[in-house]
């Protein structure tokens, strides 16, 4: 489901293979076999080839329900990549929004991404269990349970979890971008 939504995607902003392949940094070959379910994307790659085809990254990872206004716990779009230490629920309904509003489990040791990113916003979140650092540009930042910080998500930004317990934090962002 998830290579079909890029494919269909791609093939609405009418790139090629070749095309993405050059605005992501990724290889036609791997992307070919993403869309046919072959393979999965890091998180990294998804959030570049998201960027690519200008759509937040729950775009492709969300089912598409009609949006109700309340969303129940156990009926959260929820974001695992394979081998990966991070997962993300939707808060929202969807993202057509102003705003889109996620919690992010990290565990122990574990970070957000490899390079700090950047998208266009404002960005605020509140940790809610563990311990965070967090750079955002050229500071360096600890959080613990209970506090925020807020920051232009154009300032290349990227999260650790430093506590022995997993970090859970909320993150509302807008626009959605994720």
């Amino acid at each position: 489901m998830l290579g079909e939504k890029i494919r269909l995607k791609r093939m609405e902003r009418q790139f090629t293979l070749k095309e993405l392949a050059e605005r992501t940094g990724v290889t036609q070959g791997f992307l070919s076999q993403m869309e046919r379910g072959l393979t999965d994307p890091s998180i990294t790659t998804l959030r570049r080839i998201a960027k690519a085809l200008n759509v937040p990254i729950f775009y492709f990872l969300m089912d598409d329900t009609k949006s109700v206004p309340v969303v129940r716990k156990h009926e959260r779009q929820v974001l695992k990549f394979p081998d990966s230490h991070l997962t993300f629920e939707l808060l929202s309904p969807d993202l057509n929004r102003s705003i889109e509003m996620m919690m992010a489990r990290l565990e122990p040791g574990a970070t957000t991404c490899d390079e700090p990113l950047t998208h266009f916003g404002e960005e605020n979140l509140i940790v809610m269990q563990g311990e965070m650092k967090i750079q955002v540009g050229e500071e360096i930042y600890f959080l613990s349970e209970g506090d925020s910080i807020y920051y232009f998500s154009s300032t290349p930004h990227k999260i650790w979890s430093i506590g022995t317990e997993d970090l859970v934090f909320i993150s509302a962002i807008t626009p959605p971008e994720f």
